[in-house]
């Protein structure tokens, strides 16, 4: 189901819920439902819409939710740190914006004392763990997605060396490299996954610097959590010069276009999913200043939320198709032959079920192997135990690496 059905049943049954009050009184009495002809929402950015990443992704799905609710009124801010947005916040509310969604793990805490002393403001925030009557929280995640990219890699890669571009190692990132190496362990288990850490979200020169490195260490596979096309590009440029066939995965925002002989795959988000649902809630009352205490969105492959590829509607490039399905291997869960390709379509589909019915993170047929973020990968250790899936919690603060990670540095 693509992005507009999804969001056409997400409003729908928030309107009809909406209404079941009215429905529901007892005869005789009048009902009166008051919704304001105008709900006013505010978005605050960290970075520039321009990044083509993360920021750019939240204001496409900005956009997304203005364009298609007549009722509804956006405003956003970029570019704000932890120091500024708590004035930044104070702003909105007095300009009237009665809902306001902050995109940044560092507006955390800030939203939380604005939430506090603004107990009629609705508040959601993006990334963090701290929720209030009147502030839920959100976030669309791409582990599965990166360990489908790993199946891939595992099977394309010549020199068995894999390279990941990382902005930081916080647990999101080393949840994604984690999530990665698995896939790839998976289907090749000589395979190595080597890190480069820039200690930057958007910084373009830093990561055609950690890409080079990578290639010159003989990496012909590389994946990145960074703000920019910049690794795709790099990879581009490299194969024209050499003549060599290289892979890569795009990240965030669709890539394939602007390096089609390089970009297998990618992950793709749909913030428009998320901020559709909120907000078409707090319009028929769903949502109000007193009952988020609870609410948490952890949005994956079975909510619309992500997407596999370099570009919607296109899993995989077509132009790597054939080489991926010309790699056979066994399928852990049930012991057929298929090939790459086909495992890929049918994990996919296997974690867009409701029931999923697979997880990366869940050891199967024998342990998951690991070793911590702070040691070293002699530091070997059983980190998931067979018949154990991670839970929500150990997800969110992950912080060892899949053995098969055998490298991290700057």
């Amino acid at each position: 189901m693509n992005t507009t059905g999804w969001i056409t049943i997400v409003v729908v049954v928030a309107i009809v819920f909406g209404l079941i009050g009215y429905f529901a009184a007892p005869k005789g009495e009048t009902k009166v439902i008051t919704k304001p002809p105008t709900l006013k929402a505010a978005f605050i950015y960290v970075g520039d819409i321009g990044d083509y990443g993360w920021t750019h992704a939240h204001n496409v799905g900005r956009l997304w939710v203005e364009q298609h609710f007549s009722w509804l009124n956006t405003t956003y801010v970029e570019n704000v740190g932890a120091e500024d947005a708590r004035q930044v916040i104070e702003n909105l509310i007095s300009q009237g914006y009665t809902v306001i969604f902050g995109t940044s793990f560092d507006h955390m805490i800030p939203m939380k004392e604005a939430a506090e002393n603004h107990t009629d403001i609705i508040f959601f925030h993006c990334s963090g763990y701290i929720r209030r009557p009147n502030m839920g929280t959100y976030m669309a995640d791409f582990y599965q997605l990166y360990y489908l990219n790993g199946l891939m890699a595992g099977a394309l890669t010549k020199t068995n060396k894999i390279g990941y571009v990382a902005a930081h190692t916080i647990p999101e990132v080393v949840r994604h490299i984690d999530a990665f190496a698995l896939g790839i362990k998976e289907v090749n288990p000589d395979a190595k996954v080597y890190v480069r850490v820039i200690h930057a979200w958007y910084d373009p020169e830093k990561a055609q610097s950690a890409a080079n490195a990578l290639l010159a260490e003989g990496a012909d596979v590389l994946a990145f959590t960074e703000d920019s096309p910049t690794v795709l590009q790099t990879l581009e440029s490299k194969m024209k010069e050499t003549g060599t066939q290289y892979y890569g995965f795009s990240h965030y925002s669709p890539m394939q276009d602007i390096a089609p002989n390089v970009t297998v795959s990618g992950q793709l988000v749909h913030w428009e999913v998320i901020y559709a649902d909120i907000l078409s809630k707090v319009y028929a009352g769903l949502y109000t200043n007193t009952n988020l205490q609870d609410v948490d969105y952890w949005g994956l492959l079975d909510s619309g939320a992500v997407e596999l590829g370099g570009k919607p509607g296109v899993p995989i490039n077509p132009k790597f198709v054939n080489d991926l399905k010309s790699v056979t291997v066994t399928d852990k869960l049930t012991g057929e032959e298929l090939s790459v390709y086909d495992l890929v379509m049918r994990r996919l589909d296997q974690m867009k079920d409701k029931q999923m019915v697979f997880d990366p993170f869940e050891a199967y047929n024998e342990p998951i192997m690991g070793w911590p973020k702070d040691g070293s990968p002699e530091d070997l250790q059983e980190m998931i135990p067979v018949g154990h899936r991670l839970t929500y919690h150990e997800r969110l603060v992950i912080d060892w690496w899949v053995d098969n990670v055998v490298s991290v540095g700057e």
